[in-house]
């Protein structure tokens, strides 16, 4: 399963702090969202009778500093008469400026440690220079693409641009670290809040905000033309400061839905240029 951090939702862009609750400058959002999971759709072929989880992810830092996600995916998978609880531990740290990116990830399943992944990788020249630690030491070059961030800071840029369709190549340390991944992203025009939306009361300071709606998927760089099929996609409310909600996650056999249950705004000190 890939991780969400996929969508590393946070953002550097140039707005004041002020326009968005808990930001610093750049308009980041320090802040800890929970998501409770729910099963929404399972083909026959998945084998999944039933699943319900939560995510935790926590974003801090700032440009000056760089920025720290940790992430939390948890998951108890029902399968005919069996089930399996899944959890996956993620921590990055991404400097934008300088375009470096560490990562580590422990997959865990029933409470085993099933897989690690742990690596850094860094902007040289026209390509990333990856090093990977776990599960073997490993050097190797990969295509140019953006760090989750940065991903994210061209999402924002075009979407207040009003550009609906685009694609681009994120690498973010996911699966087996070795490669990045094409992604195309649809962007809605931004939509205010519908009367009777608890999931948006759940936003507090952001609950009468308006958002973009955003659609991505996920496609291996090495698939045939004309393939069409995502390896993964992922749907989702985004707001002006990067925090999302109302996620709905594709992973081809099964499908989830991640409603917010709770959101905390921190703090940010500002970034001194």
């Amino acid at each position: 399963m890939r991780m969400l951090a996929i969508v590393s939702l946070a953002l550097l862009f140039t707005p004041s702090a002020e326009a968005a609750p808990g930001a610093g400058a750049g308009g980041l959002a320090a802040h800890r969202a929970v998501y409770d999971l729910s099963l929404k759709d399972a083909s026959e072929r998945s084998g999944i009778s039933g699943m319900v989880g939560r995510m935790v992810y926590e974003f801090n830092g700032s440009a000056c500093e760089g920025y720290t996600v940790s992430f939390r995916f948890v998951t108890e998978i029902a399968t005919g008469e069996d089930s399996r609880l899944t959890d996956q531990q993620t921590t990055t740290f991404e400097d934008v400026r300088n375009g470096t990116f560490s990562f580590v990830t422990r997959s865990y399943v029933d409470q085993k440690l099933d897989h690690e992944i742990r690596g850094s990788a860094e902007v040289k020249g026209d390509a990333l220079a990856v090093d990977l630690e776990q599960p073997e030491k490993l050097a190797l070059d990969v295509a140019m693409a953006h760090f989750p961030t940065g991903h994210m800071i061209e999402l924002i840029d075009k979407a207040r641009n009003g550009e609906r369709f685009y694609e681009s190549r994120i690498y973010d340390g996911s699966d087996e670290g070795d490669k990045a991944m094409i992604t195309t992203t649809i962007v809605g025009e931004k939509q205010p809040v519908e009367t009777g939306d608890a999931e948006a009361e759940r936003a507090g300071e952001l609950a009468d905000d308006a958002y973009w709606p955003v659609s991505m998927s996920y496609f291996q760089e090495t698939a045939e033309e004309g393939d069409g099929l995502p390896v993964y996609s992922i749907a989702f409310k985004l707001y002006e400061n990067g925090i999302t909600r109302d996620l709905t996650m594709d992973y081809g056999d099964f499908v989830l839905q991640g409603q917010l249950a709770r959101l905390d705004l921190f703090d940010a000190e500002p970034c001194e240029e």
